[in-house]
């Protein structure tokens, strides 16, 4: 569970000096540090479950999403996600893992982001077709098909029969959201695609 130095602080109001009892919890391992004012209560603490407090509003997507939704092959072990209205990517290294914050339009936010649960916390997740149109975002220099199948099925190892298996009509819809020629030409290669 992740807590806020407010909540640290009430659940140790019955200690003669709190603070000092708080620096004890972290040397002794039962308080881990995340960032000033953000702690988790166990290593074993969920890095999913991390994510939105670290830095938000955000939600997990790009490779880490797909990752999980099992359209890439490969373990991630950086936990990336989008957030909007910053104006930077941020990156955070805690005792916990790395995590990656990438901007995406405010525009399409919302769409395709769900509510997921583990260990009793929830977090924001991107679909298996947001998070490869997030992820495509990122790649703006990609305008041909021929780079769409390179960058889908040779950099990043998407089989083929999954890509096809997405939710097409979800991704021609925010496609054009993003307002970047790369989403428009993986848009224009699944409607080539669906033919």
């Amino acid at each position: 569970m992740v807590k806020f130095t407010a909540q640290v602080m009430a659940d140790l109001q019955r200690y003669a000096n709190p603070r000092a009892k708080l620096s004890r919890l972290i040397k002794q391992g039962a308080l881990v540090p995340l960032r000033r004012g953000l702690y988790a209560d166990s290593f074993d603490t969920s890095p999913r479950t991390i994510a939105a407090s670290l830095y938000g509003p955000s939600y997990i997507s790009f490779q880490y999403a797909l990752s999980i939704s099992g359209l890439i092959p490969e373990r991630v072990a950086v936990v990336t996600c989008a957030s909007f209205h910053k104006n930077k990517n941020k990156v955070y290294r805690t005792p916990l893992g790395e995590y990656r914050y990438y901007c995406v339009p405010s525009a399409i936010y919302p769409y395709g982001v769900a509510q997921a649960t583990e260990e009793g916390a929830g977090y924001l997740i991107a679909s298996a077709e947001k998070a490869l149109c997030d992820l495509v975002y990122r790649t703006p220099s990609i305008s041909s098909f021929n780079a769409i199948e390179t960058l889908l099925f040779s950099d990043w190892r998407i089989d083929e029969e999954d890509i096809l298996g997405l939710d097409l009509g979800f991704i021609m819809q925010i496609a054009p959201l993003y307002h970047r020629k790369s989403l428009d030409t993986l848009s224009s290669w699944f409607k080539r695609r669906q033919l």
